[in-house]
């Protein structure tokens, strides 16, 4: 089985950082030319075998910064094969203490950033002979319950559900996919769970013993975009590890040993 991204043209958004940053080794070393936007670029070269991506600064909430990259790798490339919109995220506010102002612009980055990007994108790949893929990087918070990043899960219960619009409106031409993302262990990690005994703690919790790498992602926004998965569209595919061992459970485990020990 082939992969057969050798020489197709991939644009991953927040692609310098974190997650990003490993979704885009993850496609530089299965061959592809990949370009990475962001505000600002990496502060270490992202390179696999020598092949180095391609940086060019986008505010994605801005449409005519968007449109100005998409004609840029268009006029360089002479193509755009996939797109994966990766670029998100949320500091930590509680629902009832956030502006409104900060909740808009929650929901501005994580569901109509990528909508713009997507809309750019598909403009040109309905004109290719091959269309084109596009990955949505999305999360377990948007169908679980996200406390202090209430806008954030909203978001992103947004971005399964344009998903499934968007693969029934662009077909044949275009798939449209989302990978569902658990826990992830980045070089920010520290500063949500600690130190490396915090990170391995959380770790723990997860049924297959750690969190994410941000390669994990990558290897699954590859399969999506690869011809393996040329008859998935509108899927949501679930990178969590197995997901969260429930509550309940560990009360349930502490009664019943209570009750073998007494």
């Amino acid at each position: 089985m082939e992969l057969g991204l050798d020489g197709n043209v991939v644009l991953v958004t927040g692609g310098v950082r974190g997650i990003g940053a490993g979704i885009s080794r993850a496609f530089l070393g299965a061959g592809a030319t990949v370009v990475t936007c962001a505000r600002r670029p990496a502060d270490e070269p992202i390179e696999v075998d020598g092949r180095a991506v391609e940086f060019i600064a986008c505010d994605v909430r801005d449409p005519e910064q968007v449109q100005s990259m998409i004609d840029q790798i268009v006029a360089t490339h002479g193509r755009l094969d996939t797109v994966v919109n990766n670029a998100g995220g949320a500091p930590y506010a509680l629902a009832a203490d956030a502006s409104p102002r900060f909740h808009s612009k929650i929901v501005e980055l994580n569901l109509l950033a990528p909508l713009l990007i997507s809309q750019a994108a598909n403009a040109v790949m309905q004109k290719q002979d091959g269309g084109g893929s596009i990955v949505m990087v999305s999360s377990v918070s948007g169908s679980r319950p996200s406390p202090g990043t209430a806008a954030y899960g909203a978001a992103k219960a947004g971005i399964d559900s344009l998903s499934t619009s968007l693969a029934v409106e662009w077909a044949p031409k275009v798939r449209v996919n989302s990978i569902v993302v658990g826990l992830v262990e980045t070089e920010q990690s520290h500063l949500h769970y600690g130190g490396p005994e915090g990170v391995a703690a959380v770790g723990e919790t997860v049924p297959l013993g750690r969190m994410a790498r941000p390669e994990d992602i990558g290897n699954s926004a590859i399969f999506l975009a690869s011809p393996l998965a040329s008859y998935v569209s509108g899927s949501t595919l679930t990178v969590h590890g197995g997901g969260e061992r429930p509550a309940f459970l560990a009360a349930a485990d502490a009664e019943t040993s209570n009750n073998a020990a007494s």
